[in-house]
């Protein structure tokens, strides 16, 4: 997303056929990254993340980072991250795939990804 001034962040103006129930949606029309409660009730939002994937056919990869925010919203608390998600030819075809993602398939990513998380700490732990 770009901005062309300090009024523009505060007051997108949205996008012709856009709207805010895809994650890069949600952003368009917002000017800020999608928030989510995950399954632990802790507040998160979702950021979209490429990497290259050593696949010459699909040379990047995309997932999606959650960062974790203090109840307060005033500090981060930490991050998850998925696996990866897709594979493209491109970086930006990699993250249109994930910005197309619905606000509900990326709530149930986050809260598959924070049940993963547990899963893996009690099996470390056992």
């Amino acid at each position: 997303m770009r901005y062309s001034g300090a009024e523009d962040r505060l007051n997108p103006v949205t996008p012709a056929g856009v709207t805010d129930d895809t994650l890069g949606g949600y952003e368009a029309v917002h000017g800020r990254a999608a928030a989510f409660q995950g399954c632990d009730g802790e507040p998160y939002t979702a950021a979209v993340e490429t990497d290259e994937s050593g696949d010459p056919e699909q040379p990047f990869a995309g997932y999606l980072v959650f960062v974790r925010w203090a109840q307060t919203g005033t500090a981060v608390m930490g991050h998850l991250e998925t696996g990866d998600l897709v594979a493209a030819p491109t970086e930006a075809a990699a993250r249109e795939a994930l910005n197309g993602l619905s606000l509900a398939e990326v709530r149930a990513l986050l809260d598959e990804t924070i049940r993963r998380k547990r899963s893996d700490e009690e099996d470390a732990g056992a």
